[in-house]
């Protein structure tokens, strides 16, 4: 039944857990990554590859998918599904953080905001009634309710309104008509304040939605108000429901947000890096269409059982990068998204089997966002 959330395992070192949420397009294992995918797709990858990586939910940007192609003709395709060719689940966001960080905003009243799109500035309106019709229309599996995520830093006032209004929304969202079978999770904000993000968990909590995100972070401030942030929340929301920290997707950040209870994640750094050549590997990440690796003969990532690392070496992949072969992007990607849908089900594993703390503390041990390796490789080449 969609919308039921079942709880597996607990890991006794701390707050992490492992579980399983039913969607009207499949069951999504938890802690899970979520992929984004923007336009419909992520970025270079087919829906079947998605699918034998083992993908079983991405994510879909209502903003985006609102300016273009739009939300009708979508609903004429059939909805989002048909649309992409993906019979798997689908979050969509509700498109506030967009309005805020990309629209030219012309006027936030208490029904929502007034904007000018980024692609072609035309007019446009967004609230929570907006909102929500859009995902109806999109029919995704999860929608998220509209939201006002302010920027870091501002001041407390500006938090405080951003939460009324956010609440005030979340209402309106709560009753807006759905999809059949569309789940419905509410956001909290706050910012960096935890009294604010108290008082914003406790009230969405009393609506009663599906599951509930944690908004407001990774939004410019250092790592440990991320942490924070997450502290401030996720003790506030119901164990039953699953919980999702929005836009977070530095490996370090999901393994300690994993151990403070979190269950879903997504961003867009495994492949939007790899589009810039970066490979994601569990030791760290690496600039591969760099002079080192000219003849390596060593797959992105030693021990990888994916697509890229079975078939081609690092000097290749390298090559194709610097020549601008879109297959040299298209293999990194592949690698980074089996990486951390990878890394994702080991956290998993180590939770069913009662290990988090080892895994936990392996990772760190191990863990450089720019790999020793590299690091040392170019001090013996300088």
């Amino acid at each position: 039944m969609p919308g039921t959330f079942e709880l597996l395992d607990h890991d006794p070192s701390c707050a992490a857990r492992r579980g399983r949420l039913q969607t009207a397009h499949g069951t999504v294992e938890t802690p899970v990554f979520m992929p984004v995918g923007t336009q419909a797709t992520v970025k270079s990858m087919s829906p079947h590859e998605m699918e034998e990586l083992g993908c079983e939910i991405l994510l879909g940007n209502t903003y985006h998918l609102n300016d273009r192609p739009g939300p009708d003709l979508i609903e004429r395709m059939g909805g989002l599904h048909q649309f992409m060719g993906w019979d798997r689940a689908i979050l969509t966001d509700s498109g506030g953080y967009q309005v805020f960080s990309l629209g030219s905003l012309n006027k936030i009243t208490a029904e929502g905001v007034s904007f000018q799109s980024h692609s072609d500035g035309r007019n446009h309106f967004i609230g929570p009634r907006e909102s929500m019709e859009i995902q109806r229309k999109l029919g995704s599996d999860i929608a998220m309710v509209f939201d006002e995520c302010p920027p870091y830093p501002c001041d407390k006032d500006y938090a405080c309104q951003a939460v009324r209004r956010t609440l005030d929304w979340a209402a309106i969202c709560r009753e807006a008509a759905r999809a059949e079978g569309q789940l419905v999770f509410g956001i909290v904000q706050g910012s960096v304040f935890s009294d604010l993000r108290e008082e914003c968990a406790k009230a969405l909590v009393e609506m009663d939605f599906d599951g509930y995100a944690i908004g407001g972070v990774s939004v410019g401030e250092p790592d440990e108000l991320i942490l924070r942030g997450v502290d401030d929340t996720v003790n506030h929301l119901p164990a039953e429901k699953p919980r999702y920290l929005m836009g977070v997707g530095e490996m370090a950040q999901m393994v300690e947000s994993v151990a403070r209870g979190v269950d879903m994640f997504d961003c867009v750094i495994p492949t939007r890096q790899a589009r810039n050549g970066t490979v994601s590997t569990r030791r760290g990440r690496y600039p591969v269409k760099a002079a080192l690796y000219k003849e390596d003969t060593r797959p992105l990532e030693e021990g990888c059982t994916c697509y890229a690392c079975r078939n081609f070496t690092r000097a290749y992949v390298r090559h194709l990068v610097n020549v601008g072969e879109i297959l040299g992007l298209r293999l990194i990607t592949m690698h980074n998204l089996h990486c951390y849908l990878d890394f994702m089900k080991d956290m998993r594993k180590a939770i069913a089997e009662e290990r988090f703390d080892v895994f936990r503390r392996d990772f760190h041990s191990g863990y450089r966002v720019v790999s020793e390796e590299h690091a040392l490789n170019v001090k013996e080449n300088n």
